[in-house]
């Protein structure tokens, strides 16, 4: 058997079990060790077997022997290689800013200008344009360039009021005269509307590995089942929640209605000595500041109850910060995500469920009466509505107490529970009144 032969295999067979090791500095200095071994012709032998260039072994052969060069740990000496394609593409950069920016850097009328700007659309264009680029390529340029994937922030708000900032101070200051007398200050508003059934609820929530619950593909309203509108009373100085859960409409009946219900259930108990209320809430939607009916129930809520109530709306474009949205439905939130919302009990019992740390407690209930849209109030009622604004923004700033009928009647019944009490107080100094009771009752 032909000893070159085999020494020829062994080369071929020695390389291949290294080759997943080596990269190109170390598969030169390999290809030169097997060469330089064998001797003369040592380096065609080896580039025949190995696909080694005859270029690359002499250069490992040199490096071996050069120990200065040999210690340099460089793949390729300074300035080898091919050159980047931006060093010999000089417009490279300026089309690709050109696409992502439009508006300000290129063209308005870019084909990009409507459509989703991924690495394959942008690569595909910059070829229309004569460039030689990959989509690989684009994406390692765009982090070179400083870009990245960004979601939308919400930062703009539009032109702002110029007391903006006055009126919430003007409510800061409310607030902590109110609590200072110990009369209750409430925020409130109406929390998004819920599909109910069971659909997708943002958030995760722990289930056994690759189990996730299932729900609808679609979003579209069940009919038999509805939508719920959960509107929040959040009692700023106790730190408590109330939720009214409707199920028809959130008109500003409803509204009052829910505001109704706190004071009876929650509010009544914990402030018996209560002569006001303050309430501060957005200046839209159901207890919106332009809304009459919004006015004529408070005035209602007002007869009942003896309450002077005060509103303050926060300005226009500011319901973020009301202490409603981030002291009590954002826990809301966090409690029931991931958690499909099947049934109105299912959204009564979760919310009712809502705690903190800090020592949050929600109590809710499913209000099942009707709020029907579309009603008017004229000026004759909304002119019997006993309203006294404030100086400074009387639109935004207003106190709604007893009408005079209200007082009246009030008063007529005080008088009449006065005249009982005293009857009965005379019939008990009646001789045989005592007697005679206890004869009847016998």
């Amino acid at each position: 058997m032909d000893t070159k032969n085999i020494e020829a295999s062994l080369i071929k067979q020695r390389f291949e079990f290294l080759a997943g090791f080596l990269d190109e500095r170390l598969r030169r200095l390999v290809a030169a060790a097997e060469a330089m071994a064998i001797g003369y012709g040592g380096i065609s032998l080896v580039s025949r077997q190995t696909g080694v260039s005859r270029r690359a072994i002499a250069l490992g052969c040199r490096e071996v022997q050069d120990t200065e060069r040999g210690a340099d740990k460089r793949i390729r000496r300074e300035g080898g290689g091919r050159k980047p394609t931006v060093d010999k593409d000089a417009t490279l950069k300026h089309d690709l800013e050109s696409l992502i920016e439009p508006v300000s850097r290129g063209d308005p009328e870019s084909p990009l200008r409507w459509t989703c700007k991924s690495t394959r659309r942008l690569a595909e264009e910059l070829r229309r344009k004569g460039h030689e680029v990959s989509h690989n390529l684009v994406a390692v340029l765009l982090r070179e360039m400083g870009y990245s994937l960004q979601a939308n922030r919400k930062t703009l708000e539009g032109a702002s009021h110029p007391d903006r900032n006055a009126q919430f101070e003007h409510i800061n200051s409310k607030a902590r005269e109110y609590q200072a007398m110990e009369q209750p200050v409430i925020s409130v508003d109406t929390k998004k509307k819920e599909l109910i059934g069971d659909f997708k609820n943002g958030g995760r929530e722990l289930r056994p590995k690759g189990d996730p619950e299932k729900v609808r593909v679609h979003d579209f309203k069940i009919v038999e089942l509805g939508k719920d509108s959960p509107y929040g009373v959040y009692d700023v100085t106790a730190n408590l929640g109330w939720v009214n859960v409707g199920t028809d409409h959130d008109t500003a009946a409803f509204a009052v209605e829910s505001i109704r219900r706190w004071w009876r259930s929650m509010g009544e108990g914990r402030y018996p000595e209560a002569r006001q209320l303050l309430i501060t809430a957005d200046s839209g939607g159901s207890n919106g500041y332009r809304s009459r009916l919004w006015k004529v129930e408070l005035q209602k809520l007002a007869d009942e109850t003896g309450l002077a109530i005060s509103v303050c709306h926060l300005p226009p474009g500011t319901s973020k910060w009301n202490k409603i949205e981030h002291r009590l439905f954002s826990f809301i939130s966090q409690n029931w995500r991931g958690k499909p919302l099947v049934s109105h009990e299912a959204i009564v019992t979760l919310i009712a469920a809502t705690t903190t740390r800090e020592g949050l407690r929600v109590q809710c209930q499913l209000d099942t009466n009707s709020y029907p849209t579309g009603i008017e109030v004229s000026d004759e009622e909304l002119a019997c509505v006993n309203i006294q604004r404030d100086s400074f923004h009387g639109e935004w700033n207003y106190t709604i107490s007893q009408g005079k009928q209200a007082v009246h009647s009030q008063q007529a019944l005080s008088r009449k529970a006065s005249r009982r009490r005293r009857g009965k107080t005379e019939n008990i100094r009646k001789p045989g009144h005592l007697s005679g009771s206890v004869h009847a009752s016998t």
